[in-house]
């Protein structure tokens, strides 16, 4: 476990390392996004490189002011220079589940506002196909929740409103909104399912990111020793 925890920072410094002076930077969620925001501190602080971020959630916004990263708000900017992510899941073709971290729908604005979007994982997210492992996560405000559940079911779809383990109760994104894990048996056109799901109405978004990746950067352990490999995509010119 420790191999593969160093095979992630190694990642994440990779992505960062690609990061220029004067950029507007996209910074995601999650464990493997905390290597890469303190290693952008690292470089703020010692080198003096010059950037703003854009954060997906509360928690990055608090890591980013942690390691002296001033922030700014999406609406602010017309374009991101670069924004980097981890994800849950990675098909051969640099198609995407993510949410489980509760904060897809801005996860998904950042990606959008993206001239390069760097995905960051380890081995173990790679899969053969979406919906290997992880379920679908979709975004749906309150109100919805029955008629939105109700249609997933529909779709062959097993639902499960995500709970939050730290409370009595469901998780709340930081848009104030409820998370539905969908796990669907076998994921056979995801661009088509995408939109099916977005359909219904009350969902916000859903956790499949497809065409949107520029490169990944994958830690993995390679002869009991960490290791880094890239690869890249050619993302969709239009959503």
């Amino acid at each position: 476990m420790m191999e593969i925890e160093r095979a992630k920072e190694l990642a994440a410094q990779t992505a960062v390392e690609a990061i220029r002076d004067h950029s507007i930077v996209g910074l995601g969620t999650g464990s493997t996004l905390r290597y890469a925001i303190e290693g952008l501190g690292r470089r703020v602080r010692n080198e003096g490189l010059d950037l703003k971020a854009v954060t997906t959630s509360f928690q990055g916004q608090l890591l980013a002011r942690e390691f002296g990263i001033p922030t700014i708000n999406s609406m602010n900017v017309l374009r991101l220079d670069v924004a980097i992510d981890g994800a849950d899941e990675v098909d051969p073709d640099g198609n995407l589940i993510k949410g489980l971290g509760a904060a897809l729908t801005k996860e998904k604005i950042v990606a959008a506002m993206a001239e390069h979007y760097i995905i960051v994982v380890d081995q173990r997210k790679l899969v053969s196909h979406l919906g290997e492992r992880a379920p679908v996560p979709v975004e749906v405000v309150p109100d919805a929740l029955t008629l939105v559940e109700r249609l997933l079911q529909k779709m062959g779809g097993q639902t499960t409103v995500r709970p939050d383990h730290s409370k009595a109760g469901p998780v709340v994104t930081d848009l104030g909104n409820l998370i539905i894990d969908v796990k669907f048996p076998r994921i056979e056109d995801p661009r088509v399912l995408e939109r099916r799901i977005n359909d219904i109405p009350g969902v916000v978004d859903n956790g499949l990111f497809l065409g949107m990746v520029d490169e990944v950067i994958v830690g993995s352990i390679t002869e009991d020793r960490p290791s880094v490999e890239k690869r890249s995509f050619k993302k969709r010119t239009a959503r």
